[in-house]
């Protein structure tokens, strides 16, 4: 499809190499819109931005990048928002450095939904990628958008977890809109386009580039009401995540762990730090004072493991027993009730419904 004219120059000004976000804000603070920019000197842009730079805006960007937008635009799905745009997210308007360009695939309308970031380590433990998952529905289901970054453990259990649910999910990704990385994701993000949304500020064929990671970290917590920290290390990127939250305003949570595991440490450091130590998803969405947009159902009522557990303390052999479910299956749904406030679980790993 052809570009209306207004995105070609935001496109011809923002893939400028060399000139970075800072230079395209001072460029547009001085001139007022990208079409204004590209009509300047080379001499009067050297005044604003380094002369190779000033020389690579007046020499104008190779128009095979334009094309690519084009035939990339053909595709239904696909949308460039800018920073000028009606549909451009509010909450990334107030951060310090929002992005001018954001690539889109899939339901543009979650950007401007109350969202949840929900992150943690590549390297989860099978309990963490339970929790992720079992947060993320939570929340979901209560009308929050899960937001994350398409990463391995913690960030694709949270997306599947918020694409369970009614709120859906977004992925803030790294690379450029036509490549999934990592590739073990690609069922994952095919689905995200379909149910939920993924949005890049870097250009089509950008490739999985280390630097871009972390700075992308930056968008997933501004999209969001707060950030949920599930597992992590000293060493997790999810902590920069975290931290920028904090920098934006951002409410912060963590979820603790066994003290002698490493993936629990970061959690931990947070929580030293001020964050806010959750054992369940209510604990969330009432310390952000937000009201489930849609009716969530008891699960005291409806539930069917209940006419298994009854009111007596029971551990998971005679759950298993009675219900003919697998232990497996039972620790999914038991965690699931715990965190919906409907089981306590007891010493001796026994659990107890909650009247």
């Amino acid at each position: 499809m052809a570009l209306e004219p207004g995105l070609t120059d935001w496109l011809r000004f923002c893939l400028v190499p060399g000139l970075g976000n800072e230079g395209q804000r001072k460029l547009l603070q001085a001139f007022g819109s990208p079409s204004a920019v590209l009509q300047q000197s080379q001499s009067v842009l050297s005044q604003y931005v380094r002369q190779s730079v000033a020389h690579a805006i007046a020499e104008g960007i190779d128009e095979t990048v334009i094309a690519t937008a084009e035939s990339w635009l053909d595709d239904p799905l696909n949308q460039v928002l800018t920073l000028a745009d009606a549909d451009y997210p509010q909450a990334l308007l107030n951060i310090a450095d929002p992005p001018l360009l954001l690539y889109v695939k899939g339901r543009l309308d979650l950007l401007n939904e109350a969202s949840l970031a929900i992150v943690g380590s590549r390297n989860a433990t099978t309990q963490g990628l339970r929790n992720a998952e079992a947060f993320a529905q939570s929340v979901s289901e209560a009308g929050l958008c899960v937001i994350s970054g398409l990463a391995q453990g913690i960030d694709a259990a949270a997306h599947r977890g918020g694409l369970q649910a009614k709120g859906a999910s977004v992925a803030v990704v790294g690379t450029g809109l036509d490549k999934v990385y990592p590739a073990s994701n690609r069922e994952l993000a095919h689905q995200l386009a379909q149910q939920g949304c993924l949005v890049s500020e870097f250009p089509l064929g950008t490739p999985p580039l280390p630097a871009n990671f972390p700075r992308r970290n930056r968008i997933i917590s501004g999209l969001s009401l707060g950030c949920l920290v599930v597992e992590a290390s000293l060493q997790s990127g999810s902590l920069i995540t975290a931290r920028m939250a904090l920098e934006q305003g951002r409410d912060v949570f963590a979820i603790p762990g066994s003290i002698h595991s490493p993936q629990s440490k970061g959690c931990h450091s947070l929580i030293k730090q001020g964050a806010k130590l959750v054992e369940r998803a209510q604990d969330i969405l009432e310390e952000l004072g937000y009201l489930p947009k849609y009716a969530v159902a008891d699960p005291a009522l409806e539930h069917p493991l209940f006419d298994h557990l009854g009111f007596d303390p029971v551990d998971t052999e005679t759950l298993a027993r009675r219900s003919g479910l697998t232990i497996a299956e039972l620790s999914a749904i038991l965690l699931q009730l715990e965190l919906e406030g409907a089981v306590a679980t007891l010493p001796g790993g026994r659990y107890q419904r909650i009247a």
